[in-house]
């Protein structure tokens, strides 16, 4: 009795339990999307009570003097901001300074070679900022190729009557990222206060894309001469698309040459791990003997000039 009490209760709380998940879950569903929307509206967090700031905000990194240091208009502060990474430059050097000690004695446990440790540590050390360097180049790609949809925009949006300045806003409400970022910075930046000029200009200074300068020289010249503005954007996003298909039209005919650049650069090492598994005692020459190494070096080094000088060859600008 007291078995069969006890898988009744058990039972009967699991049953009110899901009941009551069926009847309340919707309702707490909802409640929860009106205050993420109303969040969005007043761009405020739940953890935020201190008025909102006009001053411009960025990352603080562990070490404040070393981010005072490099300054907010310097390279490696150009580059985060560029990549579009929530980091500070203070963090981007600890972390080189720890790959590289890592990489060295990584290196003097393995390897134990003269200088390989110094190789391993710079290789380290410079992890970070490459990595900043391939988010940058891709965010960049990402702008260029929403940017002619970002022109149509504003020139549908100037044709409608609207102000250039609140064109720029719709673009930032509408346009996903990094062109609808870029944009409400810009448009943040001449609202309050700092004159559009100025916002355009530095709006080319965080995204270094030559279809953006012309943007900017075209709005300013237009600003200060008169014009069509509406009809030169759409000739400009023209141009842009236009560039686009020529660029995907080379690739297709440089594709043969990017190819061989990968296989002639992957077939040394994929033999050597082959000839290592069928002939380990042929390999274990290369790298035992000093004139093995000497040679695995040569054919390295051999190897990225060809890949260096094939990715030349086959680079074309558009």
């Amino acid at each position: 009795m007291l078995l069969a009490a006890i898988v009744f209760l058990v039972v009967t709380a699991i049953v009110a339990a899901v009941a009551f998940g069926v009847l309340r879950l919707p309702g707490s569903l909802a409640a929860r999307r009106l205050e993420k929307r109303l969040s969005e509206v007043s761009n405020r967090t739940e953890d935020d009570d201190k008025p909102a700031s006009f001053i411009r905000s960025h990352a603080a990194g562990p070490l404040p003097a070393l981010d005072r240091a490099f300054g907010r208009t310097g390279a490696l502060a150009m580059l985060i901001e560029q990549s579009g990474t929530k980091t500070s430059p203070s963090s981007v050097v600890l972390a080189s300074v720890a790959l590289a000690a890592a990489a060295a004695i990584a290196s003097l446990l393995f390897i134990r070679q003269p200088f390989a440790w110094a190789i391993a540590a710079l290789v380290g050390a410079a992890v970070p900022t490459f990595w900043l360097k391939y988010k940058r180049s891709a965010r960049l790609k990402r702008f260029e190729e929403q940017f002619p949809e970002a022109l149509d925009l504003l020139s549908r949006a100037i044709r409608a009557g609207h102000a250039f300045q609140t064109a720029m806003g719709m673009c930032a409400d509408e346009l996903p990222a990094p062109v609808g970022v870029e944009f409400k910075k810009s448009f943040d930046q001449q609202n309050f206060g700092l004159p559009l000029k100025e916002a355009l200009n530095e709006l080319s200074e965080r995204v270094p894309i030559l279809d953006v300068r012309f943007f900017v020289t075209a709005v300013t010249i237009q600003r200060e001469t008169g014009g069509n503005l509406a009809e030169i954007l759409d000739n400009l996003a023209h141009v842009v698309r236009e560039r686009f298909k020529i660029l995907r039209q080379v690739r297709v005919h440089t594709a043969h040459g990017r190819f061989t650049g990968y296989v002639l650069l992957s077939l040394p090492a994929a033999l050597a791990v082959a000839l290592s598994y069928i002939n380990p005692g042929h390999m274990d020459l290369l790298f035992k003997e000093h004139m093995g190494q000497m040679m695995i070096l040569t054919a390295i080094v051999m190897q990225t000039i060809g890949y260096v000088w094939i990715r030349k060859v086959i680079k074309i600008e558009v």
